[in-house]
């Protein structure tokens, strides 16, 4: 079902649903499969390690008989250093972020730009299961049952023009709720910007997720909406997204300019190429322990090599890591 974007000339969505609407936002995420019934969800705010709402979706093949890391490895060991550098921080301090209302900003090199709630883009949207590898470039991995949509079916939407070679994303940017943007310590320049050649990001393996595990995702994965890159390094899924731009020039990315010796702009798993202070040769699956580390050899393009290597044909992947 496609979803139906107004151009930007017309009253943007927040100034056109009414009250009634306006105070029961969260009715919109997901569908069933025979109905296509929307289902009534409390603030992705209120998610909780013991589990957001239910969602309904459709199962897919992705990751079939892959061993899934436990729910609770997945919500309590994150990077996401607008709440903290300590992997527990996520979880602990994720829950001061506001996540409802929530809006997406459409800019650059498309017909169709504007600002649009998050429900109104959700609106229709049949939502799917796909369970994905996700390696960390520290070394770590997960195997996650992701629920959400195709990005390219969203960006198809906005009419992205010949211009558009480059997608780039932005988190949300609020010191007052996210202690690690207001931290004196941070190498990062907020808010945090990622991006994608245009080509990978309208890869069919290129994800939007609001959930995980057939739940709502909890604000420590990048609630309400999140980007997942499979055969990417795990900081390229950018989360808790507020704008996506077209660009015609590659977007410099946060980590990129934190350290462009050790974070390159492409950041695909590749085992022959180390980081600078680490062997990529290898990763630790979770969940794992000083006794148990569960360490596994990496897979080139985290195992997504024959999906996605023709996106790369030609290039030298040392050069462009």
């Amino acid at each position: 079902m496609l979803i139906k974007v107004p151009p930007a000339s017309q009253p943007k969505p927040s100034e056109i649903t009414s009250e009634s609407a306006y105070f029961n936002r969260r009715q919109v995420i997901g569908a069933s499969l025979a109905a296509a019934a929307s289902l009534a969800l409390p603030s992705c705010s209120q998610a909780t390690l013991s589990g957001g709402s239910d969602l309904a979706f459709r199962k897919t093949s992705f990751g079939k008989g892959e061993a899934l890391t436990p729910y609770e490895d997945v919500t309590r060991y994150n990077n996401f250093y607008e709440f903290g550098t300590d992997k527990s921080d996520p979880a602990r301090y994720a829950h001061e972020m506001t996540v409802d209302p929530w809006s997406i900003s459409i800019e650059g090199e498309a017909a169709k730009i504007g600002t649009y709630q998050l429900e109104d883009i959700l609106k229709g949207v049949q939502l799917e299961e796909r369970i994905y590898r996700f390696r960390c470039v520290e070394a770590w991995s997960m195997v996650v049952p992701w629920v959400g949509f195709s990005l390219a079916s969203l960006l198809k939407r906005f009419e992205p023009t010949s211009k558009a070679k480059y997608v780039q994303f932005e988190t949300l940017f609020r010191p007052e709720e996210m202690r690690g943007q207001r931290s004196a310590f941070s190498t990062i320049d907020w808010p945090y910007v990622e991006g994608l050649r245009i080509d990978e990001a309208m890869h069919p393996l290129s994800f939007l997720a609001v959930g995980l595990y057939g739940k709502e995702i909890p604000n420590q994965n990048g609630a309400p909406i999140r980007l997942v890159v499979p055969w990417k390094y795990g900081f390229k899924s950018i989360k808790s997204i507020v704008k996506i731009r077209f660009t015609e020039q590659r977007p410099k990315t946060s980590w990129e300019l934190a350290g462009p010796s050790e974070y390159g702009f492409y950041s695909n798993v590749n085992p022959e190429v180390d980081h600078p202070r680490w062997s990529q040769k290898t990763e630790r699956r979770l969940p794992s322990s000083l006794w148990s580390p569960n360490r596994i050899d990496t897979q080139k393009f985290n195992g997504y090599e024959q999906e996605v290597a023709g996106l790369y044909a030609g290039m030298d992947l040392a050069k462009y890591f």
